[in-house]
């Protein structure tokens, strides 16, 4: 199993008066994830946007298991837990400096056509992209 690592500086704008990252800014940490993963595979998210497609989040679903702070540094563990036909779902694990974790999570995406939202196989658009996640996916299909 392939698992991209990114490192994030926690500032001061992501937390709240006590100091605790506020939740809603995990889901940014996991979009930095998703794109950290997807370059170090050798493809771009930007780059499937410029020939006319997106790939939207149908679920997703996290759990916080303890807090992270101003100051400190996240790391987000970032991997394809499953590659379908349609559906991609990506693993995350967000954690402190010292490995233990912060949060858990998992989001759903599919690819669509930009201009009609209708869903399209990752492997009619890019067969070495769809190769590469259904290799690499932790749970195969």
């Amino acid at each position: 199993m392939f698992v991209s690592e990114k490192e994030i500086e926690i500032r001061y704008a992501e937390t709240d008066q006590m100091g605790v990252v506020y939740h809603a800014n995990y889901l940014v940490w996991m979009e930095i994830g998703r794109t950290a993963l997807i370059e170090d595979l050798g493809f771009t998210y930007a780059g499937l946007e410029k020939d006319g497609y997106l790939s939207p989040v149908t679920d997703l679903s996290i759990q916080y298991k303890a807090s992270m702070k101003y100051g400190q540094n996240a790391t987000v563990r970032t991997w394809v837990e499953s590659h379908g036909k349609l559906r991609t779902m990506y693993g995350y694990e967000i954690l402190h400096k010292d490995g233990s974790i912060a949060a858990t999570a998992k989001s759903e995406h599919v690819v669509v056509r930009k201009d009609t939202f209708r869903p399209v196989s990752l492997k009619k658009i890019d067969p070495v992209w769809d190769a590469k996640y259904s290799e690499i996916a932790k749970v195969k299909d």
